[in-house]
């Protein structure tokens, strides 16, 4: 089977660059795949790549061209904002090829693509025929007027039938899945279905003996509630680690001057993480957006470590509480301690158990074995 998979790049790299390249590495062990790239930009060039995404031509034609040379089975399609656009999707359909595509994020039903403003929920969208409320609180970008043209672009291809055309879309979580059949988006459950990410087993450090603190790792941003995190740890008796970078990497930098129990690690390489994953109590994920599917979780299963998480979105759903971690009420402060002390308190072999289930969970549902099941019925449905 050949399959052609799509993706736009962001301008800077993320988590979905590194999910596609992934996936495609794991493809090829099995199939003919070719990959065609799109890349966002930023300044004039990127404005224009922008207001043209409504129906980039230029975008549609090198699609057309990869499919004659080519020749797909199927088309696996990721990202399309904003430098190919809708068309795209249009493009494929009408050149008779099987399509799928992954829904890495929330784009689809809200501009804000993560359904957060304000560090609050914002779910106004998946209610309205045309997003009325996020252009008015300008949750793209911070500007109402590009919020008004990302919103147009989809409520168009809406309109003309573009999302409809789309054979299967996978959703990450049973949770992300439920959102959209409750959304106006108008999308068939039959186009639905559930196919986890996935990571390559963290590597066993030689001698990983478990110390006795609590791990971060991700993004410095409002939306991974780094000010919670902070909170749950200043003029206390617990440990945190935290590594990564973002826009709140100096109010880390600053906390972690002043609280000895607080030290910011930077921003760490691949074997880094794994090895800090290790030897860490628990993963730690304060998140107060719904998110798509954090892969740090699914690392940290592959180490046995178990995670301590938001009672949110996917996080909800990938971390069972009592089992492979623990839940705590989104931005709750006091209930972050608490689950923190609750963890501290419990048996050695309590403690075994969680690490256990962690792993199995791994083993079970995010390990690159289990993957090519999953894309042999999606794409063999679709045929």
């Amino acid at each position: 089977m050949k399959i052609l998979i799509i993706h736009t790049k962001y301008h800077l790299a993320g988590g979905e660059d590194a999910v596609v390249a992934q996936e495609a590495e794991l493809l090829k062990q099995q199939y003919e795949v070719e990959v065609l790239y799109f890349q966002n930009h930023t300044g004039i060039r990127g404005l224009f790549q922008f207001l043209i995404s409504i129906w980039n031509i230029n975008a549609s034609r090198k699609v057309r061209l990869k499919i004659k040379q080519f020749q797909p089975d199927v088309v696996h399609l990721h990202n399309f904002h904003f430098a190919s656009g809708p068309l795209i999707i249009r493009t494929v359909k009408k050149m008779g090829v099987p399509l799928v595509q992954t829904l890495h994020n929330y784009r689809l039903l809200c501009p804000s693509a993560i359904l957060l403003h304000n560090n609050q929920l914002f779910l106004d969208s998946l209610h309205q025929e045309f997003p009325w409320s996020a252009i008015r609180k300008s949750v793209y970008r911070n500007s109402s007027v590009l919020t008004f043209w990302l919103a147009i672009v989809f409520w168009f291809h809406k309109k003309i039938g573009t999302f409809k055309k789309v054979d299967k879309y996978i959703c990450l979580t049973e949770f992300s899945k439920q959102l959209i059949e409750k959304s106006k988006l108008e999308i068939e459950p039959q186009q639905l279905v559930v196919k986890p990410n996935f990571v390559k087993r963290v590597q066993k450090i030689q001698v990983a003996v478990r110390k006795n603190h609590f791990l971060f790792v991700g993004r410095l941003s409002e939306e991974k509630g780094i000010d919670v995190l902070l909170r749950a740890f200043e003029n206390s008796e617990f440990v945190l680690k935290i590594a990564g970078n973002g826009p709140l990497e100096e109010m880390v930098k600053q906390k972690a001057n002043e609280c000895t129990n607080i030290i910011y690690l930077g921003s760490l390489n691949g074997q880094q993480v794994n090895e800090e994953l290790s030897i860490s109590q628990a993963l730690i994920l304060s998140s107060i957006c719904y998110e798509g599917m954090p892969m740090t979780i699914l690392e940290a299963f592959s180490a046995k470590t178990p995670v301590i998480a938001s009672n949110l979105g996917a996080m909800s759903t990938i971390v069972k509480h009592q089992n492979n971690g623990l839940h705590f009420e989104v931005g709750n402060v006091s209930d972050l301690k608490a689950k923190i002390n609750e963890w501290l308190n419990f048996s050695v072999e309590k403690k075994e158990e969680f690490r256990q289930q962690a792993f199995n969970s791994y083993h079970t549902y995010y390990a690159p074995e289990q993957q090519m099941e999953y894309f042999d019925d999606i794409y063999t449905s679709v045929l």
